[in-house]
């Protein structure tokens, strides 16, 4: 009997994890199919009744749906639900337990492009979820101070007060994005993350908001990553280069939270060079 695997999103047609799923499950000649499912939000309690009563293996979860499946399910990680997201469903019996495999995911692909990230000096761009998700991760592996910068300066400061004790050892502190102390925060970073939705779309409000970061100050050494991987050179990105600085898309974060998603589900070492060839081919069709 083929197992079924799913993603729940509203809109969920352009995601490109059902492409790198699926290349993973015939690599390793398994039994299994990888399916999306658009789910309106007001029917995402049905959808998970559904992945009840259907038996379906295990199953991502994308926006809007990321936080309110948590009330939904049997059991949820600590992380998940200090980070307020899962994205991973899983199995053990008849409980659905839910994950987040982002902030792991985020930590093993900036170790794999060569980014030291024990004793290192962060500034994540954001308060949202991907921000609650890049601090945890990188507080996990090891970064000394992480420095949260939000438009609103209270909800930078929110996230702080929220994931301090998660987040401890590594001192956490925020800043308002607009702020004058903005510059004097970069010029003491090892790692700028943007973690805002500011560079989805390629505009001149995206080419503005990079132009606002103060990347000249950022020392030489300074890596910069965007957690958007459409398009793959944002407009951050982009301006980082011109400044000479090392840059990371946001792909292989997409890749390895979904590779700790499949060895979740299946107990199987992720074929990462499957997955990611999957994910590189369908660059130009899916965003």
């Amino acid at each position: 009997m083929t197992d079924v695997y799913a993603i729940f999103g509203f809109p969920v047609s352009h995601s490109r994890s059902p492409a790198m799923h699926n290349a993973a499950f015939r690599a390793l000649d398994l039994d299994a199919v990888y399916v999306p499912f658009a789910v309106h939000p007001a029917a995402l309690p049905a959808a998970i009744s559904g992945m009840r009563a259907l038996g379906i293996v295990g199953a991502n979860v994308t926006l809007p749906h990321k936080a309110n499946v948590m009330a939904l399910l049997d059991r949820v990680e600590p992380d998940a639900r200090a980070i307020g997201a899962v994205n991973t469903i899983f199995r053990e019996g008849d409980a659905l337990c839910g994950t987040n495999t982002d902030a792991t995911g985020l930590a093993r692909a900036l170790s794999e492009a060569g980014v030291e990230l024990r004793g290192s000096c962060v500034v994540v761009l954001g308060a949202g979820g991907a921000a609650r998700a890049t601090v945890v991760g990188l507080a996990r592996a090891g970064a000394k101070r992480i420095t949260v910068c939000a438009r609103r300066s209270e909800e930078a400061d929110a996230l702080k007060s929220s994931l301090a004790g998660v987040a401890s050892p590594c001192a956490l502190t925020s800043t308002d994005l607009d702020g004058s102390s903005l510059a004097r925060v970069f010029s003491a970073a090892d790692l700028v993350i943007q973690a805002t939705s500011a560079t989805l779309a390629a505009s001149q409000a995206a080419d503005t908001f990079a132009r606002s970061l103060p990347l000249h100050a950022l020392p030489a050494h300074a890596v910069v990553t965007d957690l958007v991987y459409k398009p793959l050179q944002t407009s951050v990105l982009r301006a980082a280069a011109e400044r000479g600085l090392c840059t990371v898309d946001g792909l292989g974060m997409l890749l390895h939270q979904g590779a700790l998603a499949f060895e979740r589900w299946t107990a199987k070492t992720a074929p990462i060079p499957v997955m990611r060839a999957a994910l590189l081919g369908n660059a130009s069709a899916n965003p």
